[in-house]
């Protein structure tokens, strides 16, 4: 055998002390495979690279024709038995190319293995350069402690050799290796995937480049493991395949990183998806299980998780209004519940165990728990907490927490996360990750993750919470702006519903009203204000006021929306310009109706809003067509007004646009389908009105809705009385008589005297000063009316005389007896009105 083995190469040496080996990728090597014999048996791509010689012109030759530099028989049979001994050797030597010119290259030689029967040896190898200052340590751990794992197997996917790196990756020794296949050493590992991948590789020749698959190795069977592998043939003289080729190389710790990268990009698609505190807590635990632990528990301060208690942590918590803690307050290692404990709340939880048996306190309840040391300055300035190992801390529940110690010991809860929640300079919780059906401890790398996962989650919560806060106030005082009344009197029977908008959309400026007017009659009003928020509930409750104010000026409907336009004007130009404040008027639609019960019509005008809907006694439903007008704020245009005609019991509903409107929802179907709600029959006007919204709107919505039902009622003739009367001063005695008269037939005696002098008054003035026919109507509804109207426009003054005045009381005293008065004006001329209370028991 003193020819046998590899090439001599005369320029091996030791490395050379304090050189630093240079590193670099062994996966592009040139690799052969040279007989006992000395005959090059295999012969990779590589090497054809490297040298220029096709595999043909090489395999069945003997290697020594590729050296450029004499034979030394000696030193291959002492390389040889070096790598019989399995050591293996390295070195460098010179070879010539197939062109011709001489190259320096360093070789590894495999210990020695056997192949179709044959002795052989693994030769591997790479043009030296220049610039390398490579030691034989480098070369020896070329293919022995290299980090690359390497192997060569048959034809039948049965390991001929295997390296030292190899041989750690899987934790298998390399006797039980050897003349075995992959699937019977490394079932777990995705053995016949990558055996089917190596067929592919002998089949068609063509290597395989960087293929990953997961792993995990004897050694530490518990801990997946990553791996990256590259195969290659091996060929002989007729090309023909003869065996296999891999490199591995451990991407452990990349896949990691990876993972963690995926696990907090996802976390931002799941975590947060609503406005809701609770909801997105339980987001978090949701995510976190089982990607990165096997229980999670979210807890929460409780001014956090409840939305009604909004504010500063309550005193006696141990945390100041600003959330950090008070001197003196927090006693470490403290068990059990104490003033010094800021109360939380359970608010996520979740296990890998169906029911979550090993946590102690449920969603909803109190909970108490911080990690060891048990310090609550831990959940304002303190940093994640890692336990690997719970056993280590055990002890301390043991007393204290009794519970939470057995629940540890029977669920084998081993490694814990704990993670204040904070976001803003704001205390919000603590987050804990806990493994027990995983058997892998936290590691330090994975308190990054755990941190940031709570960091989004943490931000979200505090949205959740400051939207939750502002949507609360906006609704509190969009309900405050709301009437809490609907005075309809004799008029009307009136009903209303109104339903804020969905939670994530925010509370909008819609509103509804009925105001009494004079002469019994009634006025309807229903608006929305563009927008959502408390900026819109402010701009209704200006709008509302100022149709309060208009209304008492009983104005007609077109004239109140034209003055309400040139108010919305108004208040937007007095805002800076591009500057919008939080009561800006956006934009706003209106409908103003008044109804008069004693002649049953009904006069309205809108801008920019959805026309009334009419149900008649019969049940037949329409939408009167009224002229529509432009939304308020749009100036310059006029308001047109329509009368319909509401005989007794006709029922009249206002609405906003959120009834019939949305996103998947036509205004033309929407009005349909409120046309044929309106229409049962059976229902009171309080049922009917929530029955409709419910079935128009049975989930929440992005925008308010307001609806105001109304039933009409007559003023029978027995309920009003009116005279002209004669314009002659000698008239007004035989009208006090006759008024006299029929308060004693309407049983209201008791204002018999006030009355007379309210009338003598009234039309002793108009008699007076007024010109053309005079009239005089009395009514009895909830109060008594007394009007006179004349056909002047002019418009009497209070006055108050002075004690030597002979006149000018008149007024005054008028508006001292009744309850209200004043003047509105018609097409004629004008109506002084006055009301009085009526006695709750009348005289009979």
């Amino acid at each position: 055998m003193a020819s046998a083995g590899p090439p001599s190469t005369p320029g091996a040496e030791p490395p050379r002390s304090g050189t630093a080996p240079h590193s670099f990728d062994t996966a592009n090597d040139a690799t052969a495979v040279v007989a006992g014999t000395g005959t090059v048996v295999g012969w990779t791509q590589s090497a054809q690279d490297l040298l220029g010689y096709r595999a043909a012109e090489v395999v069945g030759r003997p290697a020594g024709f590729l050296l450029a530099m004499p034979e030394d028989p000696v030193r291959v049979a002492g390389i040889a038995e070096r790598c019989r001994a399995g050591v293996g050797w390295s070195g460098a030597a010179t070879v010539r190319r197939h062109d011709g010119r001489e190259i320096d290259v360093d070789l590894r030689v495999s210990a020695s293995f056997h192949l179709d029967g044959r002795e052989c040896f693994l030769v591997s190898g790479r043009e030296r350069r220049p610039e390398w200052t490579l030691g034989q340590s480098v070369l020896d751990a070329f293919l022995t402690s290299s980090p690359i794992g390497m192997a060569v197997l048959s034809p039948q996917l049965r390991y001929v050799w295997v390296n030292d790196t190899l041989e750690r990756f899987g934790g298998v020794p390399r006797e039980q290796r050897v003349g075995h296949r992959m699937s019977e050493v490394l079932p777990g590992l995705e053995a016949d995937a990558i055996e089917t991948l190596m067929r592919s590789v002998l089949e068609t020749g063509v290597p395989v480049i960087d293929y990953e698959y997961r792993g995990w190795s004897w050694a530490d069977p518990h801990r997946q493991r990553a791996y990256s592998t590259s195969f290659f043939p091996l060929t002989d003289g007729d090309d023909t395949i003869t065996g296999i080729c891999y490199m591995v190389l451990d991407v452990t710790d990349r896949w990691k990183a990876q993972q963690r990268l995926a696990l907090v990009n996802d976390a931002g698609v799941s975590i947060g998806s609503t406005l809701d505190v609770m909801r997105t807590a339980q987001e978090l635990a949701d995510f976190a299980v089982p990607r990165f632990a096997d229980l999670v528990l979210v807890d929460l301060l409780e001014p956090v998780a409840s939305p009604e208690e909004p504010g500063p942590l309550p005193p006696g918590t141990g945390l100041s209004g600003t959330g950090l803690p008070d001197a003196g307050t927090v006693r470490p290692g403290a068990g059990g519940a104490s003033p010094s404990r800021p109360r939380m709340r359970r608010a996520g939880l979740r296990s890998v165990r169906e029911g979550c048996p090993e946590a102690i306190a449920r969603i909803g309840e109190p909970v108490d728990f911080v990690p060891p040391p048990n310090d609550f300055r831990f959940l304002v300035d303190g940093e994640p907490v890692l336990i690997p190992v719970l056993d280590s801390v055990r002890h301390l529940w043991a007393v204290e927490q009794p519970a939470r110690a057995a629940r540890i010991r029977e669920f084998g809860l081993h490694s814990l996360i704990s993670v204040p929640m904070r976001a803003r300079d704001t205390v919000l919780g603590l987050t804990t990750f806990i493994r027990s059906v995983n058997l892998v401890p936290f590691e330090p790398e994975d308190v990054l993750p755990a941190r940031e996962l709570v960091a989004r989650a943490a931000v979200c919560v505090d949205n959740a919470r400051r939207y939750t806060r502002e949507h609360a106030a906006a609704l509190t005082l969009q309900r405050s702006l709301l009437p809490h009344t609907l005075p309809g009197g004799m008029a009307l029977d009136v009903a209303s519903s109104y339903l804020p908008a969905d939670a994530k959309d925010g509370v909008g400026g819609d509103w509804f009203d009925v105001i009494p007017l004079s002469g019994a009659r009634v006025a309807l009003v229903v608006g929305d204000v563009v927008g959502h928020g408390i900026s819109a509930a402010a701009t209704m409750g200006r709008l509302r006021t100022a149709v309060h104010t208009l209304a008492d000026m009983d104005l007609p409907p077109d004239e109140l929306l034209a003055h309400l336009d040139d108010l919305v004007l108004r208040l937007s130009e007095e805002e800076p310009e591009g500057e919008a404040s939080g009561t800006t008027v956006l934009g706003a639609t209106c409908l103003y109706a008044v109804y008069d019960p004693v002649t049953q019509l009904c006069t309205m005008a809108r801008a920019g809003h959805p026309p009334p809907v009419v149900v008649s006694q019969d049940g037949r439903v329409s939408f009167p067509e009224l002229p529509a007008g432009p939304p308020l704020g749009l100036g310059g245009m006029p308001f047109e007004t329509a009368e319909i005609e509401l005989p007794e019991g006709s029922l009249i509903g206002l609405y906003t646009n959120g009834l019939i409107e949305g996103r998947d929802r036509d205004a033309e179907l929407g009005m349909s389908r409120l046309g044929g709600a309106l229409s049962q029959r059976g229902l009171s006007l309080d049922t009917l009105c929530a029955t409709v919204v419910d079935q128009l709107l049975p989930v929440p919505q992005p925008d308010d809705v307001a609806l105001l039902l109304a039933r009409t009622h007559e003023l029978s003739p027995d309920h009003v009385v009116s005279w002209d009367v004669p314009s002659d001063p000698a008239a007004v005695a035989g009208v006090r008589a006759r008024t006299a008269r029929l308060l004693r037939t309407w049983g209201l005696e008791e204002l018999e005297m006030t009355t007379e002098l309210i009338v003598s008054e009234l039309v002793t003035n108009a008699v007076r000063y007024a010109t053309g026919p005079i009239r005089l109507r009395l009514l009895r509804q909830s109060v008594l009316i007394c009007e006179v109207s004349d056909t002047s426009s002019t418009s009497p003054r209070l006055r108050h005389a002075r004690t030597t005045d002979e006149g000018g009381r008149g007024l005054f005293l008028v508006a001292q007896l009744t309850r209200r008065w004043g003047t509105r004006y018609t097409p004629e001329g004008k109506i002084i009105w006055t009301e009085q209370e009526i006695p709750t028991t009348p005289a009979r």
